[in-house]
């Protein structure tokens, strides 16, 4: 994890709309929000700044199966996602035996310090 962003106005409202969202969204989604609700943002700091989330640990980044980076404010903890194709609805769920079977592939192979991004597409009840 990086040191936290730089506090500036443009960042600050993406943050706050990341806080109302409860689903991915991908940047243009942010940036019409953003755009409707009065702040005066460009896509090009909404994409820069969700970058910037991104890598200080501020925001989880997916892409969908399309290819798409989407973005959600996450919890502290290491989790994985189960996303709606046609929705977006998303849940957070652990995966002990993920994490037991990451271990121990890369335990059998000398690998140390090791990380995985493990994400579910499905859909969800209410599109079923």
């Amino acid at each position: 994890m990086t040191a936290p962003p730089r506090a500036t106005r443009q960042r600050a409202a993406v943050s706050a709309m990341l806080d109302r969202l409860d689903d991915f969204r991908s940047a243009q989604e942010i940036h019409e929000r953003l755009r409707a609700a009065g702040q005066g943002i460009g896509l090009t700091t909404v994409y820069r700044t969700l970058q910037v989330l991104a890598d200080a640990g501020e925001v989880d980044v997916l892409r969908t199966e399309g290819g798409e980076a989407v973005y959600r404010r996450c919890s502290d903890t290491h989790h994985h996602h189960l996303v709606c194709r046609s929705c977006g609805a998303t849940v957070e769920v652990e995966g002990p035996a993920v994490e037991k079977w990451t271990r121990a592939v890369a335990d059998e192979h000398g690998y140390s310090d090791v990380s995985h991004t493990l994400e579910l597409f499905g859909t969800c009840p209410a599109c079923g």
